[in-house]
């Protein structure tokens, strides 16, 4: 993946430098919080505080799904993969905020940059298809009980995990490739914390319309099309729930599933207000309050709500303690 990044940048290179009145971005700065100097020292320790918070619960989340017999089951097999993937995706964003604070060195070279929003692009293509995963395990283990052990059977559920792992991978390649074959002269400012497709599309020269297009393009496809699919999936679990006959029953299906309703809000919701909205209508401290809630605060609240809000989660971790 890194080869084709590197080879569409050389391209964009040679074609930028054989026009004399374009000049030619070798590196960006991104600025993240310098505008807060005063307040460096405190957000280092809040971003390591959050870092360590992210990996030590995902971690955990990971350990007991495999080691107790307990939760051997389907669900814990898509919530240990969704841990992974909370790892790997915050891991694309906040070492580079610590090392910006720590050094106060802010550049970053062009293919960097490119190599971190791809990751973070196609990382977060896969967790909007594993959260639809996630939500269609729910629904078939209230909705149809009797086929869940045959329908969610281990070749089934490691096929729909693969596959959600493997889908970002192509599209946001491309994507990636398209912006990034761009010419951008306005500015080698990012006012930003990490390299995301609106600050970048606001250094490029010219007319942008057709990059924003495809943009919503593929929003459409890996944001929204997963949230129809997960909202379908509730509206007939909650159809089920309602007509349990015994109000513990209804506790309990409401227990099990408003924890990943709550993580399926907070993550489409703020991502899907920063990638859908025009061009005019953004701005760089609120792209940076929204970005840091499907970047940082939501996956650092991840790990509590799915063991605080279950009771097999809370009683292996306990064993495990002990």
């Amino acid at each position: 993946m890194t080869e084709t990044l590197t080879k569409s940048f050389l391209q964009m290179k040679h074609e930028v430098e054989a026009e004399g009145n374009i000049s030619t971005v070798m590196q960006f700065v991104l600025l993240g919080f310098s505008a807060l100097p005063n307040l460096q020292g405190i957000l280092s320790a809040l971003f390591s505080l959050i870092y360590m918070i992210i990996l030590t619960g995902n971690c955990l989340i990971i350990l007991i799904t495999k080691l107790d017999h307990t939760l051997q089951k389907p669900m814990y097999f898509f919530l240990a993969n969704f841990s992974c993937l909370e790892i790997c995706y915050v891991s694309v964003t906040v070492p580079r905020i610590l090392f910006n604070i720590w050094t106060q060195d802010r550049n970053i070279s062009v293919l960097a940059c490119a190599v971190q929003m791809c990751f973070f692009l196609m990382l977060g293509t896969d967790e909007c298809f594993l959260l639809a995963v996630m939500s269609y395990d729910r629904y078939v283990a209230i909705c149809n009980p009797l086929h869940y052990p045959v329908v969610m059977n281990s070749k089934k559920c490691t096929q729909l995990a693969a596959g959600s792992w493997i889908s970002g991978i192509p599209i946001q390649i491309g994507q990636t490739c398209w912006i990034f074959s761009m010419h951008f002269c306005n500015s080698n400012e990012i006012d930003h914390f990490f390299c995301d497709i609106p600050p970048i599309l606001n250094l490029a020269c010219g007319d942008t319309s057709v990059h924003e297009l495809s943009v919503y393009v593929v929003v459409m496809v890996v944001a929204a099309f997963p949230f129809i699919l997960v909202l379908t999936s509730y509206s007939k679990i909650i159809a089920t729930i309602l007509r349990l006959p015994t109000a513990k029953g209804r506790a309990k299906a409401f227990s099990t599933c408003s924890s990943h309703l709550l993580v399926v809000v907070l993550f489409y919701g703020s991502g899907t207000i920063t990638y859908l909205r025009p061009k005019s209508m953004h701005n760089p401290g609120t792209d940076k309050l929204l970005s840091l809630f499907y970047t940082i605060v939501t996956p650092m609240f991840n790990p509590l709500i799915y063991t605080l809000r279950n009771k097999e989660v809370i009683v292996a971790l306990r064993k495990l303690i002990v």
